[in-house]
């Protein structure tokens, strides 16, 4: 008896024995844990570079910088990808997110050509945040500005 022969009901039971079952309390904790390990590989590079003598200021627009680079080297290498199959939204929340965002779009595009392709895709994922971040910053200067 193939899928046609089924009735709607038998059909919808046969997905629910195949389909996936989605945990949403190891979801939570999986991207906790990872989004939490991120935040404090932030953490330390600030205590390191603190302790180096650099201002708390500056390290930590350092370690900023050094997790952008580090969030678009692990997607270069492919590894952002796996470690966000396990931590779903731990890896989309934090700025290594962002950087998965531009470099992402990047290699897919980059076959397509420079101008047409990587030029033209790069911001695809991540250009709408930029829009709408720089949109509500200009009206909140703007309120504060008439306030």
């Amino acid at each position: 008896m193939g899928t046609i022969d089924k009735t709607p009901q038998e059909y919808q039971k046969l997905i629910k024995k195949h389909q996936l079952t989605d945990s949403k309390v190891k979801n939570f904790f999986s991207a906790y844990l990872i989004g939490g390990l991120i935040c404090l590989l932030g953490q330390v590079i600030i205590n390191v570079l603190i302790s180096t003598g650099i201002p708390k200021d500056n390290a930590g627009s350092y370690a900023t910088i050094s997790l952008i680079f580090i969030g678009g080297l692990l997607t270069g290498l492919g590894v952002y990808d796996e470690i966000a199959q396990f931590a779903g939204a731990g890896t989309i929340v934090p700025i290594t997110g962002f950087a998965n965002a531009i470099v992402s779009p990047a290699i897919e595009s980059r076959q397509e050509g420079y101008i047409l392709g990587l030029g033209a895709n790069i911001y695809s994922i991540a250009g709408p945040v930029l829009t709408y971040g720089m949109l509500s910053a200009f009206l909140i200067g703007l309120f504060k500005l008439l306030l």
